[in-house]
């Protein structure tokens, strides 16, 4: 195992010659994206950033789970923590309009990545894996929503916080549509491609180790504890940055920020796109709100349960993803072609 990572390494100069296919197919998404708004109407911007900052949710949670195979069932909760970390600082906090998205997000990623520290050193450090990692960020998600509600001087309880500023940086206010939809692309593009460029490289490889056996790649000298937590941290603090950015776009919070709901749908977005692709939960998402939004402008209650459904045909039919899905056929009907005579 040891070898093949040492092998990988030295294969990165050959693998940079040509590049992947997810990194194509990740350019190709990100061009029509950058084109977007010269054909889609202001008040769609709106929902088409949504979408980005939602994507790059999904991304975070890939990072963890796609590469390690250990599902973390608690994921809203960091995102809900960069949310309201940046609506509580530019709400009860009387700080200069300059600099408090700077010190909104800083103190939302900050926030949940100390939860994130705290809480995976515990879990992992103590031998918590599999079903049962699960089961306690399952836990932790109804700990954080419960104190959302219940802490209501702070958190605005039920009714959350509003008027959460748009995002100002360096004296630039991204107030318009466009603005911050461009913005919201240029946060899933670093996230996308500093996540490939990690995790393409030796980190990937033994993360890839540890998912195939962490026992092995303990033996081989690799502290596995310590990677799987770093990288649980740097996955919790790219769901905040996503909550931060997104409640400085919609300009509220709410509960159902950091609801069991959004932990649930996250799990299906990169589940629809591909686990471990980091380009298919950003495709899954737009794929999964695409369908809510044609389900519930038919009956709004009719949702969560073909949500339900559509996760259960997830699960029987393409457990890979639907591109893998898609993909496969198309190769199979090629082949059927080319053998035809």
């Amino acid at each position: 195992m040891k070898a093949a990572i040492s092998q990988g390494r030295s294969a990165t100069p050959a693998t940079r010659r040509g590049l992947r296919p997810t990194t194509l197919v990740a350019i190709a998404t990100l061009v029509v994206l950058a084109a977007l708004p010269l054909f889609a109407k202001s008040y769609a911007l709106t929902s088409y950033r949504d979408v980005l900052l939602l994507a790059v949710f999904a991304l975070s949670l890939d990072i963890f789970w796609g590469r390690t195979g250990i599902l973390s069932f608690g994921h809203a909760t960091f995102f809900g923590l960069g949310a309201y970390g940046m609506a509580v600082v530019a709400i009860h906090f009387e700080i200069d309009p300059a600099w408090v998205s700077l010190a909104g997000l800083l103190f939302g990623v900050g926030l949940a990545a100390a939860v994130a520290t705290l809480v995976g050193y515990f879990i992992l450090y103590g031998g918590v894996r599999g079903a049962y990692f699960t089961i306690v960020t399952l836990a932790l998600t109804l700990i954080a929503h419960h104190v959302a509600v219940g802490w209501s001087d702070v958190t605005g309880g039920d009714s959350g916080l509003i008027g959460v500023p748009p995002i100002t940086l360096f004296g630039y206010a991204f107030i318009g549509s466009t603005e911050s939809y461009y913005l919201a692309l240029a946060v899933l593009t670093v996230a996308l491609f500093g996540s490939m460029r990690l995790l393409h490289g030796r980190l990937g490889l033994v993360l890839a180790a540890i998912r195939d056996s962490e026992t092995k790649a303990r033996t081989l000298g690799y502290r596995t504890d310590r990677t799987l937590l770093l990288t649980f941290v740097a996955s919790a603090s790219l769901a905040a940055l996503a909550g931060a950015v997104y409640a400085a776009g919609t300009g509220f919070v709410a509960p159902d920020f950091i609801a069991l709901l959004l932990s649930t749908e996250v799990i299906i977005w990169v589940a629809v796109g591909g686990s471990g692709t980091l380009i298919g939960p950003v495709i899954g998402t737009a794929i999964v709100w695409k369908l809510q939004q044609e389900i519930s402008s038919i009956s709004i209650a009719a949702w969560p349960i073909a949500l339900g459904s559509f996760f259960i045909l997830l699960v029987l039919v393409f457990p890979q993803g639907l591109p893998a899905y898609l993909l496969k056929k198309v190769r199979a009907l090629r082949s059927g072609k080319g053998a035809a005579p």
